[in-house]
């Protein structure tokens, strides 16, 4: 049983076409009736047209084993707060066809995003907003976010940094939120009953915002290169051994030869 990373695991950061092998490994894995789910940190699109998308490219995803952040932000309630929204512009258009009330004045919710180009009067809202009592939202919790061959501080980061300046803690909507493991492990269980953490291997290539946090839940880890890490020298020695994947691999139709 599986749970798929997409960006940098499935498609590329650059062209956001399938990676190599991975048309290739949903198809097995949908040809033997291995459960899984995808389950991607997309902020950029509705969650129907991120899926529509990731099918027109070749990969066929069932809609019931398609797991995005957008899905599980109406559990935090904040449907009718009045909401500052920080992230690309995509996002915040997301964000209203969503209904959801964006604003900078009388904060009651901040939500962070995926972004390349913050600016420090953006830090400057969000700080004022979370002083004065606003709830923080990361839409996930990843360390890097790759775009364009650079990497950038991932929202992940971004949420610590204001969680340090404000003394706001903040809440994980997507991966590697316990909720949203939890969310796909319920959608697991549509297929396999009796699936637990422990039955399901994570294939990710970002080992913070992904793997460790399910590792910590007693999933399998496998650390794929071809997203944000150029070789595994860049992260895997400064990690804790115990937070180390089980498995690397340079791409998932790498991986797909051992399963």
């Amino acid at each position: 049983m599986y749970f798929i990373d997409v960006q940098g695991t499935l498609i590329d950061d650059i062209n956001r076409l399938p990676i190599e092998g991975a048309i290739e490994f949903l198809d097995y894995l949908n040809a033997h009736n291995i459960a899984y789910i995808v389950i991607t940190n997309n902020t950029k699109r509705t969650s129907r047209d991120f899926l529509a998308y990731l099918n027109s490219i070749g990969l066929k995803i069932p809609k019931e084993k398609y797991l995005d952040p957008l899905m599980t932000l109406s559990h935090l309630h904040v449907d009718n707060s009045r909401i500052a929204a920080f992230g690309s512009s995509e996002f915040l258009e997301v964000l209203k066809a969503e209904n959801y009330h964006l604003t900078n004045e009388d904060v009651e919710c901040v939500i962070v995003a995926s972004k390349e180009d913050f600016i420090a009067d953006e830090y400057a809202l969000m700080i004022d907003a979370l002083l004065k009592g606003a709830r923080l939202i990361a839409m996930h919790e990843t360390s890097i976010y790759a775009k364009n061959s650079k990497r950038y501080p991932g929202v992940g980061a971004i949420a610590k940094m204001l969680e340090f300046a404000t003394s706001t803690p903040y809440v994980v909507v997507g991966k590697p939120s316990e909720t949203f493991y939890k969310r796909g492990l319920h959608m697991i269980q549509e297929q396999k009953p009796l699936a637990k953490f422990s039955d399901i291997t994570i294939i990710s290539d970002d080992v913070k915002g992904d793997l460790v946090g399910a590792q910590h839940l007693g999933m399998k880890s496998v650390f794929v290169l071809s997203g944000k890490y150029k070789s595994s020298k860049e992260i895997i020695p400064k990690l804790d051994k115990n937070d180390r994947p089980h498995e690397i691999y340079e791409n998932i139709g790498q991986y797909k030869g051992h399963i």
